[in-house]
């Protein structure tokens, strides 16, 4: 059996990257940058408040209280029009230009208002709720490097430096379809004697669209040779990769080997992983090709040790695998030493905060509940055997889950 990280090495050493487009910021979720971003300007270009209050110099408030003469008011999005001399103030609102003179903010809480003046009641030091010009970023320096998948904080720091078309690899574009005589729509009522309805059409078009993908799916091909052979070549001429489930496996009807092998490089491993043994991989006509297995779970633990970080590759991504994290096993995980597995685990906060990890349930490669459950994998390596309850796990996070109720946030 193959190694997982031999088999994942080259699979990524096989992705290109996918060519550079600029996108609007709305467009731009998810996509990753293919070039770096430099701020044209301090952010914030000027020095503002941070409070609603009122603008001074700090020599002034030393002795509190005292009553001074308040010069302007201004508001966020106006420009303030005179000095702040000594023994003077300026109302001022959160956001608004620091006026000349002025070295700090009183908040509006530790003043009281008179007629054209103000009593400050509580000095502040200089610098007080005052944020520099160029605070947050220097003007000239790089706000994002090339390989960050941008997310929304992301998109409003580019917002922020007027990058309105930012340079990103584009969204891939990926074939999908299961095969398989047994497999019938989701919608089919009642199921006849040896049929089973498709799932891991769904698991894997939700995986990918969350990735950013853009899905062409195939629906279900049959155990037909012609059939497969049409469908998989027409998916290979327009997508940037293709994946299937189903027929990778050693049976006699698993037609989907002899078509690939008809329409290009692929390759059958037996990877040294549990669930997802079975694995195709390789070229049709310069498209890749995911051969997933046919159970839904080894369809999910696939595609995350394959086909995301792979296109994650192909998108320019830096970062191509899920988080790992170290856990508390809460109960005995018995695997297979000469695997690598992946235990679905449900994760809880343990006494004193980290992380624990029970079974999610059963860990047949079938049982959809029990990775609908889980929120993350206990990886398992090989030469293991046996994690004993207490024992260090290492957690591989592919879920995260709202994990305070209501009542618990606000400490009901």
């Amino acid at each position: 059996m193959r190694p997982l990280e031999d088999a994942q090495a080259e699979v990524l050493d096989a992705m290109r990257p996918l060519p550079v487009m600029e996108v609007t910021l709305r467009e731009a979720a998810g996509l990753v940058l293919a070039a770096p971003v430099v701020a044209a300007h301090d952010i914030p270009p000027f020095p503002n408040s941070a409070m609603d209050g009122y603008a001074v110099r700090a020599t002034d408030v030393a002795d509190t209280p005292v009553t001074l003469p308040v010069l302007e008011d201004v508001p966020a999005g106006s420009v303030p029009t005179m000095t702040v001399e000594a023994g003077t103030a300026t109302k001022i609102m959160t956001g608004a230009p620091m006026p000349l003179g002025a070295d700090t903010v009183v908040k509006v809480e530790d003043t009281e208002p008179g007629d054209g003046s103000v009593t400050i009641l509580a000095g502040a030091a200089p610098g007080t709720s005052v944020r520099p010009a160029g605070g947050d970023i220097a003007a000239g320096s790089v706000v994002l490097d090339a390989g960050v998948r941008l997310g929304p904080a992301h998109l409003g720091l580019l917002a922020s430096v007027g990058e309105a078309h930012p340079a990103v690899h584009r969204r891939p574009t990926v074939a999908l379809m299961s095969t398989g005589d047994e497999i019938v729509p989701p919608e089919t009522s009642a199921l006849e004697p040896g049929k089973i309805r498709d799932s891991n059409r769904f698991i894997l078009r939700a995986l990918l669209e969350e990735l950013g993908a853009v899905v062409v799916d195939h629906g279900i091909v049959p155990d037909d040779a012609s059939a497969l052979n049409q469908t998989l070549g027409h998916a290979a001429r327009n997508a940037d990769a293709v994946v299937t489930s189903g027929g990778v496996s050693m049976g006699e009807y698993d037609l989907i080997k002899q078509e690939l092998r008809k329409l290009g490089s692929v390759e059958f491993w037996r990877v040294a992983m549990q669930p997802a043994k079975p694995f195709a991989f390789g070229s049709l006509g310069g498209t890749p090709l995911f051969g997933l297995p046919g159970n839904p779970v080894s369809v999910f633990v696939a595609f995350e040790q394959f086909v995301r970080p792979a296109l994650l590759q192909m998108m320019g991504s830096r970062r191509l695998f899920r988080p790992r994290l170290a856990g508390v096993a809460r109960e005995d995980m018995r695997t297979d030493p000469a695997k690598i597995v992946f235990v679905r685990v449900a994760i809880s906060p343990g006494s004193d905060g980290s992380p624990e990890a029970r079974g999610s349930g059963a860990q047949g490669s079938n049982i959809i509940s029990a990775l609908a459950a889980a929120d993350a994998f206990a990886v398992v390596p090989v030469g293991t055997g046996t994690v004993s309850a207490g024992d260090t796990v290492e957690l591989e996070l592919f879920r995260s889950a709202e994990a305070r109720t209501r009542m618990e946030a606000i400490g009901g």
